[in-house]
């Protein structure tokens, strides 16, 4: 009979969840609950849940993008080279595609490339046109494309915490940081567990 209990309370605590993220439901408002596909400049695949537990900085960008684009990337890197080097280790970089279309693996890692974009915190990403409408809509981003192949979009750079909720968001472009959202990122990351 010793025997038999033993085994049962051995099943249950197995059967028991251990504590940690995986065992935690996400906040309703998480963008993380969106249940999409992506791959990244690597053709690796994963959800945006897989992100959690790090802070966030999001973006949307198309990599044909001449103009405004590569300012949001300028304007995420000035966010980085604000943080010190333990900070901009604990801040993940995702910008996600709004040209699914065009932007394949391949158009993803030029960019990452040409731009010096270090993939241990830079993801570019693409996902099915449907889920890029979901996206823009949770991240507050307006999109439509022109007939000449670009697109009008909203130009902003969204900081999400640990847990995929909307935390900040700036318009503001350029390498130097806007100074309230910077402020935001560093209290996300003293927020957030080490990593």
């Amino acid at each position: 009979m010793t025997s038999l209990a033993v085994r049962l309370l051995t099943i249950l605590l197995l059967a028991v969840p251990l504590p940690g993220h995986a065992a935690t439901a996400l906040p309703g408002d998480s963008v993380y609950l969106l249940d999409a596909q992506f791959s990244d400049q690597a053709g690796k695949a994963f959800t945006l849940a897989d992100r959690r537990g790090k802070p966030q900085l999001v973006s949307m960008f198309y990599t044909s993008c001449r103009y405004v684009c590569p300012l949001i990337v300028d304007s995420a890197k000035g966010v980085e080279h604000a943080l010190s080097p333990v900070e901009r280790n604990r801040l993940g970089v995702l910008l996600i595609s709004m040209d699914p279309a065009r932007d394949d693996t391949a158009a993803l890692a030029s960019v990452a490339r040409k731009r010096k974009l270090d993939p241990a915190r830079w993801t570019l990403a693409r996902t099915e046109a449907a889920s890029v409408r979901s996206v823009a809509a949770l991240l507050g981003v307006r999109y439509r494309a022109l007939a000449d192949g670009e697109f009008n979009h909203t130009s902003a750079l969204v900081l999400l915490d640990a847990e995929g909720r909307v935390v900040a968001r700036t318009e503001r472009l350029g390498s130097v940081p806007d100074p309230v959202f910077l402020a935001a990122v560093k209290a996300a990351l003293a927020g957030s567990p080490g990593q």
